[in-house]
């Protein structure tokens, strides 16, 4: 029976996970996971791993591969059920853990650890289904079809913002299709993974099918966009480090898949219900301190009703309750980590100097209970204008944007010129608008009376521009990225 990470050194220690086994990286270090609420408190020890850990996970991952890919689909889809099982049963405590560990409220932190056990059990099921088409031979007496095949070892590469389920969303495809892992998660959320990895090896998933490494990312993540023994690279996270990620992986022929920035505008029509637009506005943009790549940033509102909608924003955002994620009641966590808190501080800053002018927050909190954590107010600036800093460059924070607008044509123009084209949303009954919307909005996800924020499971995600490689997570598009096409061409 496989020894559970946090078995060792009083379950204050997390080790890798490699080849069916936990191990102590060789370099004998380990980094400390605190607790953004409260900076004093660690939530767990990590490993501060190797190129040489790397390369032995690697190699299990391409010896274990080879009896992993001959396995029927349903035979790979019952070990993602036991695992989902294994993880169902763990709900409570990898909530509380990723609440701990990234800050997020507990309600979300169960709500995400459910879909992380959603994705499971509807990745399983896709050992089920088809995996080929049969094509008419202009030869009477062959018969051609296609088939798909495993790349062989996918990395991937997590971010700390969902740390639950973006690496399920990930591995799951990546393993009933036949591949083996690398998982290498942030290092902010790597104990909150480690818990992950451990349904894993309850469920008894083969050694080597799935290993896990902690560490930096110059050292771990550019390691597995390097390897040449890695097939396919999976990432979330900065634009700036996927585009490493990225060449690294295309200068060796590796393929990759790339989720990166946005800056996700919101519309607002002046036939809007307004009560469900400011609604949407603050779920899609302060939920989860800010911190989704689908978070609102920018607010573009029709002039006839700006001031409304103005009005009703600032009222309701006083409502919201800032503190510990494990606190009942508590509406906003803090920023994941210090750089982060600093990185949101440096937008405010960027906003008053620029001219746009504060209406809400901008700042960190007075409570002194909250002086420990890295808490920053939510925050709402109007008077933007479309070139300032807080308008272009993504936050990744709870600070918000007020733009008006002449009509929705200028709306979905302003909302536009962007570099990034992730995800969209618009508040109109309209149905001009909303074809309008539909079809002119570049971005990999619009929504219609809904916050920007979210996707369900079985639905493609991505984005445009500069906010993917093009290419779509989730849902039965995945197949396109862990698998390749065989064309096979039979005559007897």
């Amino acid at each position: 029976m496989t020894t559970p990470a946090s078995a060792f050194i009083g379950g204050q220690t997390y080790l890798n996970y490699i080849n069916g086994e936990w191990s102590a990286s060789v370099t004998g270090n380990t980094a400390a996971s605190i607790n953004p609420a409260q900076r004093s408190e660690v939530v767990g020890y990590v490993q501060s791993s190797s190129q040489e850990d790397l390369n032995n996970a690697v190699a299990a991952a391409k010896a274990a591969q080879k009896g992993w890919r001959k396995l029927s689909g349903a035979a790979r889809g019952d070990f993602l059920y036991k695992a989902a099982n294994a993880l169902e049963r763990r709900l409570d405590e990898v909530a509380e853990t990723m609440t701990r560990e990234m800050g997020k409220t507990l309600p979300e932190a169960k709500g995400e650890t459910a879909r992380g056990i959603a994705i499971l059990r509807y990745y399983a099921g896709e050992g089920m289904r088809k995996i080929g088409d049969v094509i008419p031979s202009s030869d009477a007496e062959a018969l051609m079809f296609t088939t798909r095949v495993p790349l062989g070892v996918v990395g991937v590469i997590a971010p700390w913002n969902f740390p639950v389920a973006i690496p399920i969303w990930k591995m799951a495809p990546a393993l009933i299709y036949g591949n083996a892992v690398v998982l290498k998660p942030a290092q902010e959320t790597a104990v909150t993974a480690a818990k992950i990895v451990e349904c894993f090896a309850e469920a008894g998933l083969p050694a080597g099918v799935l290993n896990f490494v902690t560490g930096s990312g110059s050292v771990i993540g550019q390691g597995l966009a390097e390897h040449p023994d890695v097939n396919g690279i999976t990432f979330t996270g900065s634009n700036a480090v996927g585009k490493r990620v990225g060449q690294a992986a295309l200068a060796r022929g590796a393929k990759y898949q790339l989720e990166m920035g946005g800056k996700n505008p919101i519309l607002i029509a002046a036939d809007a219900d307004l009560d469900l637009a400011v609604e949407a506005t603050i779920s899609g943009g302060i939920r989860s301190t800010g911190q989704k790549c689908t978070a609102t940033s920018r607010v573009l509102v029709e002039s006839s009703v700006y001031e409304a909608f103005r009005e009703k924003l600032v009222a309701k955002m006083q409502g919201l309750k800032v503190g510990h994620g494990l606190e009942a009641g508590t509406w906003l966590g803090p920023c994941a980590n210090e750089n982060q808190l600093e990185t949101v501080l440096s937008y405010i800053q960027k906003g008053k100097e620029e001219g746009a002018e504060l209406l809400f927050g901008g700042s960190r909190p007075e409570d002194p209970a909250l002086a420990e954590g890295f808490y920053v107010q939510p925050t709402v600036f109007d008077k933007v204008t479309p070139q300032m800093a807080i308008a272009r460059e993504e936050i990744f924070g709870p600070v918000l944007a007020l733009i008006p607008v002449d009509s929705m044509e200028q709306a979905i123009e302003l909302a536009n010129d962007s570099e990034y084209g992730l995800s969209a949303s618009i508040f109109t009954q309209n149905i001009g608008n909303i074809l309008s919307f539909i079809q002119d909005m570049d971005a990999g996800l619009v929504r219609i009376n809904s916050e920007t924020a979210g996707v369900e499971l079985q639905a493609p995600f991505g984005g445009m521009k500069q906010s993917s490689s093009h290419s779509r997570e989730q849902g039965q598009a995945a197949i396109e990225f862990f698998t390749s096409i065989k064309t096979v061409f039979l005559k007897a």
